[in-house]
């Protein structure tokens, strides 16, 4: 199935927000309704990540941030997790082949330094041959919590403090913000989560400040291009006003 196709789908009425960024949700739940190995809904929910990468090309997105797989996702069984490392590594390949046609920026946010030595040279290759690509860039949080984030980016400016290469009362907002994962991107503007949770479960815990929340009791692997018009009409429908009066 490709990554990506040059068929524009119907775009939603209103203009896509720039960053939306995904809980990926309920595949084991998907599969389990069908007697199916969770594997198996890992497997589905990769098809409708393309699907819906695919979609937020068409219809204008900026950046699409994803979460693929939490620092706290190593509990899983070594069987599951095998599966998933698995499904990332199909992906990684697929991009390569179309890389050049699609134009897709990758990037990931995480500690992908546990991830296996071949794994990780995919990943660094991919980084590198995307980088001067314009069009949607798809962030890959693998090996990601929100918290450690914080705490790496934290250790990085505590490190460069010790050096003499910077002074505690420098730190503000920007200065910590360009020393996370994410740094050069914008916030989310929009957060989906699928499957019926309501957490945010240890995703984007900065730059979610003043996103805009949506949740919905589809499973992942059932969220269609369809699913994500309705959390972009619904985020049209909100008003922000980032702390201040409308």
């Amino acid at each position: 199935m490709p990554l990506f196709h040059k068929k524009k789908r119907a775009a939603a009425q209103a203009p896509a927000p720039a960053h939306i960024a995904i809980i990926m949700d309920g595949n084991g739940r998907w599969a389990k309704k069908r007697g199916m190995p969770r594997t198996a809904g890992h497997a589905a929910g990769a098809e409708t990540f393309r699907t819906v990468a695919n979609h937020c090309k068409d219809i204008g997105v900026q950046y699409l941030t994803v979460y693929a797989f939490s620092t706290e996702n190593w509990k899983r069984s070594p069987d599951e997790v095998e599966g998933i490392m698995g499904l990332l590594e199909r992906y990684l390949h697929e991009a390569l082949e179309r890389m050049t046609r699609d134009r897709v920026k990758i990037e990931f946010f995480g500690d992908l330094s546990r991830l296996s030595p071949e794994l990780q040279a995919l990943c660094s290759r991919v980084r590198e041959l995307s980088r001067s690509f314009e069009s949607v860039q798809v962030n890959l949080c693998i090996n990601y919590g929100g918290r450690d984030e914080i705490l790496h980016a934290a250790k990085t400016f505590a490190a460069r403090c010790a050096a003499g290469e910077a002074r505690p009362e420098a730190l503000d907002e920007e200065t910590f913000s360009g020393l996370l994962y994410s740094a050069g991107i914008p916030d989310p503007d929009l957060i989906i989560r699928p499957s019926g949770e309501q957490r945010i479960s240890n995703f984007l815990l900065w730059q979610a400040a003043y996103a805009e929340f949506y949740f919905t009791d589809v499973l992942w692997p059932d969220f269609g291009p369809a699913e994500l018009d309705r959390a972009i009409a619904a985020f049209h429908g909100r008003s922000r006003r980032f702390g201040g009066v409308v």
